[in-house]
C-alpha cells in the first residue's frame, strides 16, 4: 500500500445512471496483477420465505444468485450485516417443546452458503441457551467487534475480525480484513456493548497492518455508520444493515462508501472489488440487485425452506392456528412497513386496533405499539391467511382490559406520540389527538384528567418495558388490571374475517 492518504485522496465516487455505481483509485499500469472478488451483501432477513405474495425475497432465490456470481468469481463471499436469528414468523412456532428461534434460518443459511455474520440488535431477543445453540449450529462465521458475553470475555469462536486471503490468476495474495460491529440497543442480560465507534477505531488500527483492504461489516444508525467513514480512512468500504430500506452514500473527505440492503431480502448489494497488486490501489463496482421472480429458485434450498414452513406450521396449528386458511380477501393493500407502522396509523394498524375494541366491548378506546408488527411488508390485495397474521404480530400476546383514570392516560398517549419513529408509538382506536389544541379527544369528547377511562391494550405495554413507559403498569394507582382475554391475533382474525364480510 503506497499509502492510506494517497490511496483514499484519490477515490473518487463517479454514480453511474441506473443501478450501478463505481469508484476508481487512478489509472491501473498494464503491468499490475489485479485480484478480483466480489461480495454478496444482504441485511436483516428475517423471513425464509418470499414475501409480498411470494413475489420478493426468498432464501432459495438468493441461493441460486450466489450461485452464478460464483460461476463468475470463485473468490465471491457471502455477508450479512445483522438481524439473522430473530425476529421471524417461523420462529415463533413450538416444535419439539422449544420455539424454533432462528434454528430454521440458520440451517437454511448453512445450506444456502453465507460466509459471515456479524450480530445484529435482534439476535439477542433469544434467551441465551437459544443463541448459544444457534452459534453452535452455524457453520459460517459470526464476528464482532463490540459485543461480549455478560463478564465481558468473547464469544466461543466469535472473532473480533476475520481475514481472508484471495489469490490473483498468478497467485498473488490479497488480505481482506472483515470487522463488525452492532447497535447496543438490546441490552439483554447476557452481552455486554463495548462503545461501537471506539472498537471499529481500534481494531481498524490492528487490522491495517496486516491487510490491504479494510470493510467494515455494522448493524448501526446510518448516523454512526457516518462517523466511522468520516474518522477512520483506512475503512475502504462499510456493509451496513438496520434501516431495513437500501442506502447508498458517501463520507469524508476520502469519500468512502457505505451501503444497506432492503430487509428481508427484497435486495441485495453485489460489490465487484479489483485490488492491484503493484499500485495497490482499489477499484470497486456496486450494484443494487432485486430479487424477484425473475431468479429462479434453487431446488435444493427450497425444498429445506419448505421443510421448515412446514414444521413450524404444524407448531402453529398446536397452539391453535391454521396457518394456511384463508380469513378473507383484502381489496386493499395492507402497510405494515416499519417506516410507516412506527410513524404514522395505516388500514393495517386500524384494523388491529379495533379489533381490540370489538374483542372488548367494555372498552372506550385501544392502543397497541406500533413496534409489535414486525412484518415489514405491505401485503398486496387479496387473499389473507392465518399466517399473513403471524407475519404481521409474531409474537401475539393477550388483550388486557384495564381502567386508567384521565391524567395518567394522557400521559401514556402523550409518550406514545413522543415515540413516533420507534417501536414505541402507539397505535390507536377511539382516540384522537388534536394537533392545534395539542389535545386528546374519546370517542367525541376532551379527555378527562379526573375520568376513569376503560382501555383494551395488550399485556406487553402494561408490562413497563416499552420506551418511555416504565410507569405504565398495574402498580401504578391509576392503573386497574380487570383482566386479560385472548391472544390478541385471535381478535385481528376475527376482525378480518368481518371486515369486508359485505
Amino acid at each position: 500500500m503506497i499509502c492510506d492518504v494517497f490511496k483514499k485522496v484519490c477515490r473518487s465516487p463517479l454514480l453511474l445512471l441506473g443501478t450501478v455505481m463505481s469508484w476508481a483509485i487512478a489509472p491501473l499500469p498494464l503491468w499490475a496483477e489485479t485480484v478480483q472478488f466480489q461480495l454478496l451483501h444482504l441485511n436483516d432477513v428475517y423471513e425464509i420465505t418470499p414475501i409480498a405474495g411470494g413475489t420478493i425475497g426468498g432464501l432459495a432465490r438468493l441461493a441460486t444468485l450466489r450461485h452464478q456470481l460464483r460461476e463468475e468469481n470463485a473468490q465471491t463471499f457471502t455477508v450479512l450485516a445483522g438481524d439473522l436469528l430473530s425476529p421471524s414468523a417461523l420462529g415463533t412456532a413450538v416444535v419439539n417443546g422449544d420455539r424454533l428461534a432462528g434454528k430454521h434460518i440458520v440451517d437454511v443459511m448453512n445450506q444456502a452458503g453465507l460466509d459471515l455474520a456479524t450480530f445484529g440488535n435482534h439476535e439477542f431477543d433469544l434467551s441465551e441457551t437459544q443463541f448459544q445453540q444457534r452459534l453452535s449450529e452455524s457453520e459460517f462465521q459470526w464476528f464482532s467487534g463490540n459485543v461480549l458475553t455478560a463478564t465481558g470475555e468473547p464469544w466461543e469462536n466469535v472473532p473480533p475480525y476475520v481475514i481472508k486471503t484471495i489469490y490473483g490468476e498468478a497467485g498473488t495474495p490479497v488480505q481482506v480484513g472483515f470487522v463488525g460491529v452492532t447497535i447496543p440497543s438490546n441490552p439483554a442480560n447476557y452481552v455486554t456493548y463495548l462503545n461501537p465507534r471506539e472498537q471499529m477505531t481500534k481494531l481498524v488500527a490492528e487490522l491495517a497492518p496486516k491487510t490491504d483492504v479494510i470493510v467494515a461489516v455494522t448493524h448501526l444508525a446510518i448516523q454512526d455508520d457516518h462517523y466511522l467513514a468520516e474518522n477512520i480512512p483506512e475503512i475502504d468500504l462499510i456493509l451496513g444493515g438496520h434501516e431495513h430500506e437500501n442506502i447508498q452514500q458517501w463520507r469524508g473527505a476520502d469519500f468512502t462508501p457505505i451501503f444497506k440492503a432492503d430487509a428481508n431480502a427484497r435486495t441485495v448489494y453485489i460489490h465487484h472489488l479489483s485490488y492491484d497488486t503493484e499500485t495497490e490501489q482499489l477499484t470497486i463496482q456496486s450494484r443494487l440487485q432485486p430479487i424477484t421472480e425473475a431468479i429462479a429458485p434453487d431446488p435444493a434450498i427450497e425444498q429445506v425452506v419448505n421443510h421448515w414452513q412446514q414444521l413450524a406450521f404444524d407448531g402453529f396449528r398446536a397452539n391453535g392456528f391454521e396457518p394456511e386458511q384463508i380469513v378473507t380477501e383484502s381489496p386493499i393493500a395492507l402497510d405494515g412497513l416499519e417506516s410507516s407502522v412506527r410513524n404514522q396509523g395505516t388500514a393495517l394498524t386500524e384494523i388491529i386496533a379495533q379489533s381490540m375494541l370489538t374483542a372488548t366491548p367494555t372498552a372506550e378506546l385501544a392502543f397497541f405499539n406500533g413496534g409489535s408488527i414486525r412484518v415489514d411488508d405491505v401485503l398486496p390485495p387479496g387473499p389473507i391467511s392465518q399466517y399473513d397474521v403471524i407475519r404481521i404480530l409474531p409474537f401475539g400476546g393477550n388483550l388486557a382490559t384495564i381502567d386508567i383514570k384521565g391524567q395518567t392516560l394522557e400521559r401514556i398517549l402523550n409518550q406514545g406520540l413522543a415515540n413516533q419513529g420507534t417501536g414505541g408509538y402507539l397505535q390507536m382506536a377511539g382516540v384522537t389527538f388534536i394537533p392545534d389544541a395539542q389535545t386528546w379527544q374519546i370517542g367525541d369528547r376532551p379527555l378527562d384528567p379526573q375520568r376513569i377511562y376503560r382501555v383494551a391494550a395488550t399485556e406487553f405495554l402494561i408490562s413497563g418495558r416499552e420506551v418511555g413507559l416504565d410507569f405504565f403498569t398495574p402498580d401504578h394507582p391509576d392503573v386497574t388490571l380487570i383482566e386479560t382475554g385472548e391472544d390478541v391475533r385471535f381478535a385481528f382474525i376475527q376482525q378480518l374475517q368481518q371486515q369486508w364480510a359485505d
